[in-house]
């Protein structure tokens, strides 16, 4: 979108343009929905993010409406029409629909939800929004977040409305509020968070009275529950441009609330500059790492980069040299990370992934640039499990020098390693490392039966087998008998 300028009037007719061309592709499954609502004696409008996107030439699947209808009234409505109806946001004021709609010569599956008008705010003490019910698309407007996500198309007669001049600011590409700031952030104090995620979703500007409201209401995130808080932190993470959000975050105090490692890694440089700045580093290595994705955004991959270094802080150290030390940053940023993503309700799955690779993204740099052994690649492979390849963008985005000697070297280094996987890989089937004897064979060759030692011999064989690679049965039996005479010595 073009700035603020004297283009802002062509800015808005292609806008205009745009929202035309995406309104006539959902029109079918829209204007059925509408006419059904209006035979009901009540109103529709898409509005919100839906407007926003049609107007930006990106409406998906997932359509937005508002509604004077009660949710029990909107219920009654959509059941006989839709192909599914969940209520999990009822409470809210939200229905859920899905229906199979055409497009052009095409079906699709249009995700929709339909909201009662509304309105809601915090107490000072609630961890939920208290939500009231309201009857006018104005008054359901103004309590929105943003002006952008302020416009409405009443259907079934496309009516645009937009009260608060959301379609200037999103020529603009400007985030503003509806009324002020201050009681915006009241109402909701997630929608701070919402800016900065907005900002990195769509590479807008936040406008400074919003950005001064953020910084003198940051305490008032503390009263969002760690759900709410969770996922807007991935949808920005996740986003086309992290790396703005997350420095709105900081610089607004809010980071300091929610995430408050990513702005402890604004370390003080030494007198020297003998360490580079972490935290501009770490958004770097998120950068370099999301140039690496080949499946779309990786939300363990992109944690792990923006996390890596959390142990750094805690781990400084200034050595009689007058250099800096961090040893075993990755250890203590793992905990660290575990931690922090258990308050924020992450998944175990994602913890324990996430904080495995920040525990790894040293590993390569232990072995020099060297030859690695067979029995070190066998390690690094088993070590990362299902999150090697993962490791190998990390461990190549972790590598931000402008040295280009430097760099040139660490890369081909790295290149070396991956071909010697890829060979082990071929001639052992890496992937499932595993001892060449199993725990019924174990137990046959000592004669005993299930218990402790069995677990013992297991250890001792699959060691043998990260260290020397595949042995023949009878080697392993022999070697195992050998290690079994030595326990009973």
């Amino acid at each position: 979108m073009p700035n603020a300028n004297e283009e802002t009037p062509l800015a808005l007719s292609q806008v205009q343009r745009r929202a035309v061309s995406e309104l006539l592709r959902v029109s079918p499954v829209a204007d059925d929905l509408a006419h059904r609502f209006q035979e009901a004696g009540f109103t529709l409008a898409l509005v919100g993010g839906s407007v926003r996107d049609a107007l930006l030439g990106r409406l998906g699947n997932d359509l937005d409406f508002t509604t004077d209808a009660r949710p029990d009234d909107v219920l009654k409505i959509v059941r006989p029409w839709a192909d599914s109806v969940w209520e999990v946001g009822i409470a809210f004021g939200t229905v859920g629909v899905q229906k199979e709609g055409r497009v052009g010569d095409e079906r699709q599956d249009f995700q929709i939800e339909v909201t009662t008008y509304r309105s809601e705010a915090y107490d000072r003490t609630s961890r939920k929004p208290e939500v009231s019910y309201g009857d006018s698309i104005e008054d359901d407007l103004v309590r929105r977040d943003f002006t952008v996500n302020a416009m409405a198309v009443a259907l079934p007669q496309k009516e645009f409305i937009d009260p608060h001049g959301g379609l200037q600011d999103l020529a603009a590409g400007v985030l503003r509020t509806p009324g002020t700031p201050e009681a915006s952030f009241s109402d909701d104090p997630l929608r701070m968070l919402r800016a900065a995620r907005f900002a990195a979703q769509l590479d807008f500007e936040v406008a400074p009275d919003v950005v001064a409201a953020m910084k003198a209401m940051a305490e008032r995130i503390e009263i969002v529950s760690a759900e709410r808080v969770r996922e807007e932190l991935n949808k920005l993470i996740l986003s086309a441009h992290p790396r703005k959000g997350l420095a709105l975050l900081v610089d607004t105090g809010l980071a300091g609330r929610v995430l408050p490692e990513l702005p402890e890694l604004r370390l003080e440089s030494d007198e020297h500059h003998r360490h580079k700045d972490v935290y501009e580093h770490s958004l770097t290595v998120l950068e370099q790492a999301i140039d690496l994705e080949e499946n779309g955004p990786d939300l363990v991959l992109r944690l792990a980069a923006l996390l890596h270094d959390i142990g750094k802080p805690r781990t400084r150290r200034f050595e009689k040299d007058g250099g800096v030390s961090f040893h075993h940053h990755e250890v203590v940023g793992a905990k660290l990370t575990k931690k922090r993503m258990t308050a924020l309700k992450y998944s175990n799955e994602l913890v324990r992934d996430v904080s495995r690779l920040v525990e790894l993204h040293l590993r390569f740099h232990g072995y020099g640039t060297g030859e690695w052994t067979d029995s070190a690649v066998r390690r690094y492979v088993r070590d990362a499990g299902p999150l090697l390849d993962r490791l190998h963008k990390l461990t190549r985005s972790d590598c931000t020098t402008r040295n280009k000697r430097k760099a040139a070297a660490l890369s081909r280094a790295y290149d070396g390693l991956e071909e010697r996987i890829a060979q082990l890989q071929e001639q052992e089937e890496l992937d499932s490392i595993r001892p060449d004897l199993d725990g019924n064979q174990i137990m046959e060759t000592l004669g005993v039966g299930p218990g402790p030692v069995i677990g013992a011999a297991y250890k001792f064989l699959l060691e043998l087998r990260l260290e020397n690679g595949p042995m023949e049965r009878d080697d392993a039996v022999s070697a195992l008998k050998e290690w079994w005479a030595a326990q009973q010595s």
